[in-house]
């Protein structure tokens, strides 16, 4: 079970040490190789933000590519962000989007929905990261939806690209749709630069770099290493590498404990398993993905007791 922490204690008014976090690299199968920041033993969740892969960058012999199977989602939002590459989602709403780099697909799981990606033919590079956000209770088992982003804001700062995936950052505000308060920002520097960002105190930070390195607090954080800031700062200087990427996520802790397994984010294990055995029995609340037919994945074993 992977339920949520809260690093930070009553009456801690000042900004805790920041905690290196290493990504578990693992394989999803055809040489896909990702390395996974969120959920750790360590941090489980930065706000709602309760899953983080960096995928690639991995470079495909001809004739293979990323193509997974349709698998279910409940109780949560997929937030992937295109830096190389293009892939190809489909889900059980009837959605059908090619995603580009600089681009960000949303989808909504809510009660649930079912979905494939898959890597364009001729598309021999993908370097993507992919976020799962918790939806809080009231919002759990909304509507499933889909939404695509071609355009977000983007600007340049003290030498460094910024891109806004969500939430509001330096008087811009992504278009995003979110359910909790929360920010995510993309920052590449094709130089040595120092960067000064203002943060929310009410807010906890994780930083990951994708490329290159970042120092924070007299620490350098190469790739795939979470660099975890915890609460309470207005802001923070970052040293960043030349041809470094770095991925900023924040939001307001979550204050329920959520139970996440397999591909379902719920409350409560019970709540997981019945999707699991809706999924297992093909209950209309997971429905078909067109071309996903004879791809679709079974969920492993519960590693809890149904009764």
């Amino acid at each position: 079970t992977m339920t949520a922490s809260f690093p930070d204690t009553p009456g801690n008014t000042g900004p805790t040490a920041v905690e290196r976090i290493t990504a578990r690299a693992a394989e999803l199968g055809e040489g896909l190789m990702i390395h996974r920041a969120l959920p750790t033993r360590q941090l489980r969740m930065v706000g709602a933000w309760c899953f983080l892969d960096h995928i690639g960058p991995v470079t495909f012999s001809a004739g293979q590519g990323m193509h997974v199977g349709a698998h279910p989602h409940t109780c949560l939002q997929t937030l992937t962000w295109m830096i190389e590459g293009e892939i190809l989602h489909r889900d059980s709403l009837g959605s059908e989007h090619v995603i580009r780099p600089g681009q960000v697909n949303l989808m909504t799981a809510g009660h649930g929905i079912v979905h494939t990606e898959d890597s364009l033919p001729g598309t021999r590079r993908i370097h993507a990261a992919q976020l799962w956000i918790a939806l809080p209770p009231r919002f759990a088992d909304c509507a499933p939806a889909f939404d695509h982003y071609a355009e977000l804001p983007l600007w340049t700062e003290q030498g460094c690209t910024l891109t806004l995936l969500a939430g509001q950052h330096a008087g811009y505000t992504a278009p995003t749709r979110l359910y909790s308060p929360l920010v995510g920002l993309d920052i590449t520097s094709p130089q040595a630069s120092t960067l000064t960002l203002p943060l929310h105190p009410a807010f906890e930070y994780g930083i990951l770099p994708l490329e290159g390195s970042v120092g924070i607090d007299a620490e350098r954080f190469g790739p795939d290493e979470l660099a975890y800031l915890g609460l309470h700062r207005n802001g923070i200087s970052l040293e960043l590498s030349p041809g470094s990427r770095i991925l900023l996520l924040g939001g307001e802790p979550m204050n329920e404990t959520i139970v996440m397994w397999w591909n379902f984010v719920d409350f409560s294990r019970q709540a997981i398993v019945q999707s699991q055995q809706a999924w297992e029995s093909n209950a209309p609340r997971f429905g078909p993905v067109a071309g996903g037919e004879g791809r679709r994945i079974a969920s492993p074993p519960l590693p809890w007791a149904s009764r």
